[in-house]
């Protein structure tokens, strides 16, 4: 029932994004870990702090006309198997996971997100905005691919 119930729900959203990186995976995953440095080389990240060990306040715009606030509560670091696991609170409850693997002679990296739109006016624009969020989160994400690479390129 639950699954059912998520489908009928205009406001929640899964999204999965797949970067392949020529850097080790290592380095990559090093680089995710860091959410504070996300502004240096991902421009749609206005802003990050660490607000205590495990938590963080992310700011993000991307091309639409507003900002989401987000706030990351670590669930699960595992560098040995490549996971870095966050709940989010704020504008978008639920969570979100990036996978750092090997492939071929680079790193395959997976992100996956699971939310539900919490801020207002986008709750109110659910229905007709859904494939403009869709769109945004798309272009956000190959602007953070690209940003990665180039920053991993750089340390």
């Amino acid at each position: 029932m639950p699954g059912i119930l998520a489908a009928m729900d205009r406001t929640h959203y899964r999204f999965s994004s797949r970067w392949h990186l020529s850097a080790p995976p290592a380095a990559v995953y090093r680089a995710l870990e860091r959410v504070e440095d996300y502004p240096r080389w991902w421009r749609q990240v206005r802003a990050a702090h660490r607000t205590g060990a495990a938590t963080g306040v992310l700011r993000v715009r991307s091309l639409l006309p507003f900002d989401l606030t987000l706030t990351v509560h670590e669930v699960r670091r595992d560098p040995a198997a490549g996971i870095l696991h966050g709940a989010l609170t704020g504008d978008l409850e639920g969570w979100a996971r990036w996978t750092v693997g090997a492939h071929g002679s680079g790193t395959l990296v997976r992100y996956e997100q699971q939310v539900r739109v919490r801020a207002p006016l986008l709750r109110r624009l659910a229905v007709p905005g859904r494939p403009f969020f869709r769109l945004n989160h798309r272009l956000m994400m190959r602007s953070g691919r690209r940003g990665l690479r180039s920053w991993l390129r750089a340390v």
